[in-house]
């Protein structure tokens, strides 16, 4: 009789990575938090569709504790600044008896702008068949209701009336479907206001612009006027230099611009359109992590510049994984004590001694982008005289041994399977928030 359990048989078996290295096989509550807090929800990448990730979410949503899907929701919301894969964990929660407690308190506090409580409903009805009019048809489910109907009373005239969009459901539309009882007599007097489609128009940008006024006086006064959201400010440079709006008057709201809720890659994103306020750009992301603690210590920081980080984050994107890997690498290079920053792909380059958008461009422009010989780069850089932290989709073409010292692996992608089990502590997401717990973690296990 033939023997089945070969050690042929075995390797065969084993989990891999896209580009072909032996991956870490994860519990299902790491491979939900691998999936999720790189998601841009349904947006290809470069080694899975949109769909498949979607869909590995829904399928892993059951087989984690209620408790940690909703943490994992909020933490996606709140610190990640994500918008959609939240609502999804949520709807997925909805489904199942075990999760569904839950469902009101976490939507309740993930919604955070009046407009995705449409978005929930949309990803809510998904699945139903028919145009969405018909699918909402579809009874909610009772914690649902209770969540959008806490979620409603978080919103003011403006917030309303600015996110009260024409599309097959409207915010009035929630009102109704969730019963939901105003706080008060003026909340009372909004509500009906917004039901009866009454609701002051409100004075933004898109409302400013698409009546026809002056485009670079309308732009000066909503900059004057501080009327125009971080996000809003970044996304429309361009548009505004074209009009002929003063660079110094862009420099000045750039300096007074708001900053918690933008992540890092963003200002390199909104310096590719515009290149001349790069100053005032990186003031801003310098001062989007001025009070996380600093970290001591050593640190050579190894950034993945193969072609499947060029991918971009999303279809209506410019930007890419190795810009979003180039925002963090700045970061580290503030935060950190002492750097050596270093670019991998075929080969491993030592990085330029710079800082800011100059090691943007230098970490972009190191070597081409080629291979992912991420178990290579670890041995040539990993000398046991400083902590390791690598920023990568995890593709590896080859096995990744772990760490001499301490080692961080920091995943900017939502591909399936990824290395660094073995004593690596794991990392997913590209926002300034991860060199939090990267500050409390190093500090716990260098001085301990």
């Amino acid at each position: 009789m033939a023997r089945l359990n070969t050690m042929r048989e075995r390797f065969a078996q084993l989990v891999r990575t896209f580009g072909g290295a032996t991956a870490t096989v994860f519990p299902e509550e790491r491979q939900l938090e691998r999936a999720v807090l790189n998601c841009l929800l349904w947006e290809d990448q470069f080694y899975e569709d949109g769909k498949a990730v979607g869909a590995r979410i829904a399928a892993l949503v059951p087989q984690v504790m209620p408790s940690k899907v909703a943490a994992l929701a909020v933490r996606a919301r709140e610190q990640m600044k994500l918008r959609h894969v939240p609502l999804l964990l949520v709807r997925e929660m909805a489904r199942h008896e075990t999760h569904r407690r839950l469902v009101g308190k976490t939507l309740a506090r993930i919604v955070q702008r009046p407009d995705e409580m449409t978005e929930f409903l949309a990803i809510y009805w998904k699945d139903a068949l028919g145009p969405l009019q018909q699918r909402r048809k579809e009874k909610l489910a009772k914690q649902v209701k209770l969540g959008l109907a806490e979620a409603f009373g978080k919103f003011d005239a403006y917030q309303l009336a600015k996110y009260d969009r024409a599309g097959p459901v409207r915010l009035k539309d929630v009102l109704f479907m969730v019963h939901a009882k105003p706080a008060n007599d003026d909340q009372q007097a909004l509500w009906k206001a917004l039901a009866n489609g009454k609701l002051p128009v409100p004075d933004t940008w898109e409302v400013a612009l698409s009546g026809g006024a002056d485009k670079r006086e309308t732009w000066e006064r909503l900059l004057g006027e501080r009327k125009l959201g971080g996000l809003a400010l970044l996304r429309n440079l361009r548009n505004m230099l074209a009009v002929g709006v003063p660079e110094e008057a862009l420099g000045d709201a750039l300096d007074a611009m708001r900053v918690e809720r933008i992540l890092p890659y963003r200002f390199l994103a909104a310096a590719r359109h515009a290149p001349t306020l790069e100053g005032a750009l990186e003031r801003a992301l310098f001062r989007s992590v001025a009070g996380i603690d600093r970290l001591p210590g050593k640190w050579r920081v190894l950034v993945d510049v193969s072609g499947s980080m060029d991918a971009r984050m999303s279809g209506g994107s410019t930007m890419t994984r190795i810009e979003a890997a180039s925002a963090l690498a700045i970061l580290a290079k503030e935060l950190c004590a002492r750097t050596e920053i270093y670019t991998f792909s075929d080969r491993v380059i030592r990085v330029a001694d710079r800082r800011g958008f100059a090691l943007r461009d230098a970490i972009v422009g190191s070597q081409s982008h080629g291979g992912t010989a991420l178990g290579e780069a670890v041995s040539s850089i990993d000398r046991g005289d400083a902590i390791t932290l690598v920023l990568t989709d995890e593709q590896s073409q080859s096995p990744v041994r772990p760490p001499t010292d301490i080692g961080y692996m920091v995943n900017v992608a939502s591909a399936q399977n990824g290395v660094g089990g073995n004593d690596w502590r794991r990392i997913d997401g590209f926002s300034e928030r991860i060199f939090e717990w990267i500050a409390e973690d190093s500090r716990e296990a260098t001085y301990r």
